[in-house]
């Protein structure tokens, strides 16, 4: 509980703004699917108002890509939450504001191909187009590192594989229009493709990139936030007891994210596509330091950004003194 967290932090805030009365706010963002799982458990169980306590007050924001995260995170729409790591190193190059503060889930990306490519592995991708949720995103690079296996490049680098940017929820169509090869996509969306476009997995979670070593998602916060600790402290601890959650209540923790999605979408989810989506992911507040500089090194290739120093990037200092 941060209960002195207004003789602590939140009193040179308020000072500062000349409003004595004014409450302080943690502003939570995070998409609304599986892969961020942990944040959403954590405000349906409770457990970030437990950590920050009744002196703090929490909004949340829900965007559908990590551009937008980041965005709204610049312009400090966002104080902390959940996105995946090829977004936020992307924004940290060009400014060092922004900090992976722990791990979330590691896998929950696949590689589809679609029934009428004609792709059986990794190197009949030669000439094909690929779906990615949105360039410079996480299983772009995924596939990007996926690629180098077999000795091609998108065209963007001078290769043969083009990269389609489209929304997760489009592919089934793009499959039943022939418009792209394969998919490089997030659960419960590849599980779709299989069910429902006659997709075949081509490279399964613990086989896609990095396998279960692939940082899919990551707490991420804004400098400002981190000069917060009390904040940063209690929102950790929230962000722990939920991962702790999630890996003992699997079943219900998937139920309370089917709900939580409802309820902020009116999309009912099906039973089924989230349990086999679970299935391909691991819940963590691991962070891999290697995975994450070997996705900076993809993306100055790439050329989606000028250097791929991230160094003071991750700062888990602070998960370290909850554990």
């Amino acid at each position: 509980m941060v209960a002195s967290l207004l003789a602590a932090c939140g009193k040179d805030d308020k000072e500062a703004s000349g409003d004595s009365t004014k409450q302080a706010t943690v502003k939570i963002g995070y998409f609304p699917n599986l892969t961020h799982i942990a944040t959403i458990v954590g405000l349906e169980k409770g457990y970030f108002k437990e950590e920050l306590g009744d002196d703090v007050e929490i909004t949340t924001k829900t965007v559908s890509n990590g551009g937008l995260f980041m965005e709204a995170m610049a312009t400090k729409a966002i104080d902390v939450g959940t996105v995946g790591p090829g977004p936020l190193l992307n924004f940290y190059v060009k400014n060092p504001k922004f900090h992976i503060i722990s791990g979330a889930v590691n896998g929950g990306a696949v590689l589809v191909a679609s029934e009428a490519s004609g792709v059986k592995d990794l190197a009949d991708l030669d000439g094909k187009r690929v779906a990615i949720p949105v360039i410079g995103s996480t299983q772009d690079v995924m596939l990007r590192k996926a690629l180098q296996e077999v000795d091609l490049k998108p065209t963007t680098n001078g290769g043969t594989v083009e990269l389609f940017a489209s929304a997760p929820a489009d592919t089934v169509s793009l499959f039943i229009q022939d418009q792209v090869e394969a998919a490089a996509t997030q659960e419960p969306w590849g599980y779709v493709l299989e069910t429902q476009a006659k997709g075949k997995l081509l490279l399964d979670w613990d086989e896609f990139a990095w396998g279960k070593e692939s940082t899919n998602t990551v707490v991420a916060a804004s400098e400002d936030f981190l000069k917060k600790k009390e904040l940063v402290k209690a929102y950790l601890a929230a962000h722990k007891k939920s991962v702790e959650f999630i890996q003992e209540n699997p079943a219900e923790a998937q139920d309370v994210v089917m709900k939580h999605i409802k309820d902020l979408t009116g999309k009912e989810l099906n039973k089924e596509e989230v349990e086999a989506a679970f299935s391909k992911l691991e819940v963590t507040t691991d962070v891999n330091e290697k995975v994450i500089q070997e996705m900076a090194d993809i993306s100055l290739e790439a050329e989606y950004v000028p250097n791929n120093n991230i160094d003071g990037m991750i700062d888990l200092s602070f998960l370290e003194e909850i554990k």
